[in-house]
């Protein structure tokens, strides 16, 4: 019931409907994906206006049960703007709220046109701020997302041997992921070994792993419109003794962070924690991005934890906490879990073992 969230703080503010044509927006508050039409929250209803490809589907999952219940699936038949005006004129709609991040200069002046008899205002983040914190059917979203990556990642480590490629191992996750209840995959699959493990989003392609050395691999799962995000970096091998220090200052960065986390918690205080440990072992120069960010329908979502995040932490919220040492033309290793925020802590949602992988 997202849309019964909106309406009461759009409705304070004087708007008698909101629309939303951006399509996480229009799946956050309708459960139901597409990639043409639209989603307009008003007192009676939220409306999911969708074309011919889509409606026989959204009719079907509300039907059984699959919508929220003030979601109505509504076929447009002439062009989408025309079909909104209709339904403005229907409804006695005049004042509507849009989200000035999420539509276009052209959407704005097409919605003008089209709607000559309709006030259109402004509200920053109206969605996105609800999204930040994740309801009990969110989570539990997530966590079978992850728990698909977790079994992904424990199929890998007995894939991986002498002459696989790069790609090979990012087409056998994928395919695992897939094969066993991922409606697709979260982002695209970072498979880089060797010297190229320095790069924290590098593109795995035709090279071949390299032995004795790091192998990170950086995946997710998407379940029911849910992402879940997690790095591992292993060794086909055999690890140097440096190759191990560098490994497990990682990952005590990321256990003293984990520890630290709770609800009041800032951004910039997380990641200091990380950071911290990373700078007395010598490596500080060489972790190069933030600590984590938020994953939920799409796999970069607010809050941030970052040297420059203005975010505090709240039950609910879920973070990535990923830190990393890349060290140019050597190697890099990053170790990524996801964590969700209690009253009094944090719960980890990533299952898969820590330790140092010598494959």
């Amino acid at each position: 019931m997202n849309g019964r969230k909106i309406f009461k703080e759009i409705s304070t503010n004087g708007y008698d409907a909101a629309l939303f044509l951006d399509e996480t927006s229009c799946y956050y508050l309708s459960d139901f994906f597409t990639t043409d039409g639209c989603v307009v929250v008003s007192e009676k209803e939220t409306a999911l206006i969708t074309d011919s490809r889509y409606i026989e589907a959204a009719e079907k999952n509300k039907a059984e049960g699959n919508l929220s219940d003030d979601v109505t699936p509504i076929l447009f038949k002439s062009p989408l703007f025309q079909t909104i005006n209709d339904y403005f004129k229907e409804h006695h709609i005049k004042k509507v709220c849009l989200d000035p991040k999420l539509v276009t200069l052209a959407q704005s002046e097409m919605l003008k046109d089209a709607c000559p008899d309709v006030k259109f205002g402004t509200m920053a983040d109206v969605v996105l701020k609800y999204r930040r914190v994740k309801s009990a059917s969110e989570v539990e979203k997530i966590k079978k997302a992850q728990s698909i990556t977790d079994s992904a990642f424990s199929h890998i480590v007995k894939f991986i041997q002498k002459g696989k490629k790069e790609i090979e191992v990012a087409a056998e996750l994928e395919y695992f992921m897939r094969s066993h209840g991922a409606s697709g995959m979260a982002f695209d699959t970072i498979a880089v070994s060797g010297k190229k493990s320095s790069c924290p989003h590098g593109v795995p392609n035709e090279d071949y792993l390299t032995e004795n050395s790091f192998f990170t691999m950086d995946f997710g799962a998407k379940y029911a419109g849910y992402c879940s995000d997690m790095t591992r970096t292993v060794v086909l091998g055999r690890a140097t003794d440096e190759m191990k220090d560098v490994y497990y200052t990682v990952l005590k960065a990321q256990m003293e962070a984990m520890k630290f986390i709770k609800p009041n918690v800032t951004g910039v205080e997380a990641d200091k924690v990380a950071r911290d440990v990373i700078t007395e072992a010598g490596y500080g120069e060489y972790f190069t991005h933030s600590l984590g960010h938020s994953v939920g329908i799409e796999i970069h979502e607010l809050p941030s934890l970052s040297t420059r995040s203005k975010d505090t932490l709240v039950e609910g919220n879920i973070v990535t906490v990923e830190p990393g040492i890349y060290i140019p033309g050597k190697f890099g290793v990053r170790i990524e879990n996801m964590v969700l925020v209690t009253d009094d802590g944090c719960e980890c949602l990533t299952n898969s073992c820590r330790e140092l992988f010598e494959i």
